[in-house]
């Protein structure tokens, strides 16, 4: 069967799958807020039939629409996601999927907090099981994904932001470039496309007068400007973003994130990222900032 394109201007729709308790239905609530038509928890079976019959018979209504995904769903649907995802995108529909996750431990801690239950827990499957099988099961759109947020250390309104700079950026720009600087002692974010470790470089927590600041403050800032080795690396990594992330660029990649890590993810880290910011702020990238451990 041939689907051609049905729509005169581009349509937007979003899938937000990703691991219960990892924050979709905040990313979902941020969408909703930004004008989409959201849906949750749709079958992914009668989603052809909602591109190809619900769509177009009101486009106006779902000229930007959000559905979500999760494990609800029958794993041999998922399994035929990939074709799902063809026949979408042949109907002109620009289709972006976010897919978010987090650390087993911080899953089991939040379920643990909220006494929610997880979709695939009953009599027979407890809840690390659980999470084992629908991590397994989303596999399929994980593989498709354009943007995967961790949010293991991710506060709400942090998550909100970073969507919410993801989908009203304007859409004549490149990809998204995002820098996020973290410290190694708090795990390594599982997000990152390209990781950097800059603890080799002088660490202002052993100057007690330097302690208290962070890479944002110019008295650090000061200090890592007078060590050669932080120019250095921030000219290699530079070389090397410049050479290496307009390939992406060029292969219609929308979303990229850089983790520069320290060991506490205050200091040196997060001066370069803020360099980093700064260089690239000049470029045709939508340059997004996070830090993760000032928050």
């Amino acid at each position: 069967m041939i689907f051609r394109p049905f729509f005169e201007k581009n349509m937007k729709l979003i899938i937000v799958s990703g691991l219960s308790g990892s924050g979709k239905s905040i990313v979902l609530d941020t969408l909703e807020d930004s004008g989409y038509y959201c849906i949750d928890n749709l079958p992914i079976t009668l989603l052809p039939g909602f591109v190809s019959q619900v769509i177009p018979a009101d486009p106006m209504t779902y000229e930007k629409t959000a559905i979500g995904i999760d494990a609800r769903n029958q794993s041999k649907g998922l399994l035929s996601f990939s074709d799902i995802l063809s026949v979408i995108r042949a109907q002109g529909i620009d289709c972006e999927i976010i897919f978010l996750q987090a650390e087993e431990s911080v899953l089991l801690k939040r379920y643990s907090e909220t006494r929610r239950k997880h979709p695939l827990t009953n009599s027979n499957v407890a809840l690390k099981e659980a999470l084992a099988i629908e991590k397994d099961v989303l596999k399929a759109v994980l593989k498709y994904a354009d943007i995967v947020l961790d949010t293991s250390r991710t506060a709400v309104q942090q998550l909100r932001e970073l969507v919410k700079n993801q989908v009203e950026k304007d859409h004549e720009q490149h990809l998204s470039l995002q820098f996020q600087s973290f410290g190694f002692k708090y795990g390594v974010p599982l997000d990152v496309d390209f990781m950097f470790d800059v603890r080799c470089l002088p660490n202002p927590y052993w100057d007690t007068a330097l302690r208290g600041f962070t890479g944002k403050d110019k008295p650090v800032i000061e200090f890592l400007n007078n060590s050669e080795d932080a120019r250095l690396l921030f000219h290699d990594i530079c070389v090397f973003l410049d050479k290496w992330v307009s390939r992406f660029d060029t292969d219609n990649r929308s979303y990229l994130t850089v983790g520069i890590g320290c060991t506490g993810g205050q200091h040196r880290s997060v001066y370069l990222v803020e360099m980093l910011v700064k260089y690239f702020k000049e470029s045709d990238f939508n340059v997004i900032v996070r830090h993760r451990e000032l928050h």
